[in-house]
């Protein structure tokens, strides 16, 4: 019986569960906010077309209908044709995928340098902090661009893996500086303080101690990188730097532009995919602005203050409190009677 008791009792004052779900929920915290929950959603609509692009897709992206040519929307076709018959529904469809794909493995080859090379400098003290520093810095300098239309000269067909890993590499210090930065704050806090005096080696503190009061500027870093690798594949495309047959939302506007789509108002054929490109860099902007609101103290507590003014059915844009008037007397006589 004693020793049955002491394993209920060992059971139920166990706050592992409870530490874990509370650790996780802090976590995703950010999320929580309206703008960060409309920008998902945004985000999470373009990835399920990016997934099943070939379900959804109504024809190929290069079938040709010689019959429907530079037709505009139509029931057979409900974002019009190209100047040769191909479907421009579809063309949106698959070309999501690369911009998808792009956008996130840049992002996640960026997130990783920043968070390596910007945690360690910012938690190591000496010439390896300085060192780290300096690599940082040389990488704030050189210019991203230029850099992917010298390497996509170097391949007849430079597939995306390639486009996104230049993106990545070329993208990471902005996010490793401003690590860095927060590391050199958080290194110096009691917790960090007696998890070195306990002998806790340099990979513990890092990813336990430190990432997880890091994981709000991480992901900010990350929706940034997500934002500038898909302007970046977007914008080479448009240039032709990538294959024209390697379809993304820039090589539809490339075709376009190259037809004479803009001169002639075909609205259909250039509309949608900036549209699309518009759509998603609205809904990582809400993101990064809700993750914005969460890390910084002042954003947060205005906005908790308008949505609880909003409950009471108040106007938050309000600036002046309405006070009720009293008509005073004019006179001494009228004071005293």
């Amino acid at each position: 019986m004693t020793t049955t008791a002491t394993i209920r009792m060992a059971r139920t004052e166990d706050p592992t569960p409870n530490t874990f779900r509370a650790r996780l929920g802090s976590a995703f915290a950010m999320f929580r906010n309206a703008k960060s929950i409309t920008g998902l959603v945004i985000l999470g609509f373009f990835v399920l077309i990016a997934i099943f692009a070939d379900v959804l897709a109504p024809f190929s992206p290069t079938q040709v209908d010689n019959t429907a040519r530079f037709q505009p929307p139509s029931a057979a076709h409900w974002l019009g044709t190209t100047h040769i018959g191909e479907d421009v529904l579809s063309q949106v469809i698959h070309g999501t995928r690369g911009v998808i794909v792009v956008g996130f493995l840049a992002a996640i080859i960026a997130t990783v340098i920043a968070i390596v090379v910007g945690v360690v400098s910012g938690y190591v003290r000496g010439w390896k902090s300085e060192g780290l520093s300096a690599l940082t810095n040389v990488f704030l300098v050189i210019p991203g661009l230029p850099l992917i239309i010298i390497v996509a000269s170097m391949f007849e067909q430079p597939p995306l893996i390639l486009i996104a890993a230049v993106l990545g590499i070329t993208g990471w210090a902005w996010g490793a500086r401003v690590l860095r930065a927060q590391t050199m704050s958080l290194r110096n806090r009691d917790f960090i303080q007696a998890a070195r005096a306990n002998g806790e080696p340099l990979r513990r503190i890092i990813t336990v101690e430190m990432l997880p009061n890091l994981m709000a500027l991480i992901a900010a870093s990350f929706v940034g990188t997500v934002t500038a690798a898909i302007l970046g594949l977007t914008t080479l495309s448009y240039i032709g730097v990538i294959p024209v047959n390697t379809y993304n939302w820039g090589t539809i506007l490339n075709w376009a532009s190259a037809q004479g789509a803009f001169r002639q108002n075909q609205w259909w054929w250039y509309l949608p995919p900036g549209l699309c490109i518009a759509a998603i860099g609205v809904a990582l902007s809400l993101i990064n602005f809700g993750i914005d609101e969460y890390v910084n103290p002042r954003l947060r507590s205005a906005g908790e203050r308008a949505r609880a003014m909003k409950k009471k059915g108040l106007n938050v844009n309000d600036a002046v409190t309405v006070v009720r008037s009293v008509e005073m007397p004019t006179t001494r006589r009228e004071a005293r009677g």
